[in-house]
């Protein structure tokens, strides 16, 4: 991607080295990023593989974190360049829907940190938080990203990015609510399959974002798409509990399979429009 000497977000927050602590629990690290991610991918409770329980060490009695690592220095300053590209995208998109941009902070932390949505390990990977608006990232995913799911690459990482930044977007717009709501009615399954549309909505615009970017600012590179779809692929449902045990639970899926995520994403790219990204009405956006 071109992306050096871009414009940087004022809505970092960097929490790493925060002393919030680190997790007991299951090895830790990035064999517990993977471990978790999979539980939660294949319908479970991430927390129940990373608390164990209760397995945080409190704050308040030693707990120090981990030291910043001066090799994501760069990294930093990409994702806050991705972050003030999709500042840049957005507002006029929504205007056109009547509401208006209200731009998410993204908090950089390391193993562990306290949102609005409660305290996470970064074992559950990337997430955003609805009620304080922000996205939160451990930059070690990124390397999980590459070495363990192999999606290596500049473009694969403002993906997951721009798929956040997706969620804020549906908070805006208060599909998150809908949804939410909806939920709550439902059986497990049921649930489970909207999940999938709304995840799979988030990589379309991703998409959108991508589209737009490269059509006002020119920032993609040959080789840049394909890394974005290779990592729709390895984070697909299906891809995931092929790798965890072999077979495939579709009732199972809440974020879609692999071709469900390309595709979609790719509609986005190629589009560029919110209408393009409709995936609650859409036939076959169900996990197979």
């Amino acid at each position: 991607m071109r992306w050096q000497g871009g414009r940087r977000s004022s809505n970092i927050e960097d929490r790493r080295g925060s002393g919030l602590g680190r997790p007991l629990a299951v090895g830790g690290g990035a064999a517990s990023i993977v471990v978790a991610l999979l539980v939660m991918l294949l319908g479970g409770d991430p927390s129940d593989v990373v608390s164990g329980g209760g397995g945080y060490q409190d704050p308040g009695t030693g707990g120090s974190g981990q030291p910043v690592d001066p090799r994501q220095d760069e990294l930093k300053d990409f994702v806050s360049v991705i972050l003030a590209d999709t500042e840049d995208t957005w507002p006029g998109l929504l205007q056109a829907e009547g509401v208006t941009y209200q731009q998410p902070r993204l908090v950089l932390f390391t193993d562990l940190v306290q949102s609005a949505c409660g305290t996470q390990e970064s074992a559950v990977g990337p997430f955003y938080c609805p009620p304080d608006q922000r996205v939160y990232l451990d930059l070690g995913f990124f390397d999980e990203l590459d070495r363990r799911f192999g999606a290596p690459g500049d473009f694969a990482q403002a993906y997951v990015v721009a798929h956040e930044v997706g969620h804020h977007v549906q908070n805006l717009l208060g599909i998150s609510d809908q949804v939410h709501a909806q939920r709550s009615r439902m059986s497990q399954r049921d649930a489970n399959a909207l999940s999938v549309r709304m995840e799979l909505q988030a990589d379309c615009f991703a998409g959108i974002w991508a589209h737009h970017a490269q059509k006002q600012r020119k920032v993609l590179e040959e080789g840049d798409v394909e890394e974005g779809l290779g990592a729709a692929t390895a984070i697909g449902d299906d891809t995931l509990q092929r790798r965890a045990r072999g077979r495939v639970v579709p009732e199972s899926f809440t974020h879609g399979s692999a071709e469900q995520r390309v595709g979609w994403f790719r509609r986005g790219l190629e589009q560029g429009t919110l209408a393009a990204c409709d995936t609650f009405n859409a036939a076959g956006s169900r996990g197979r």
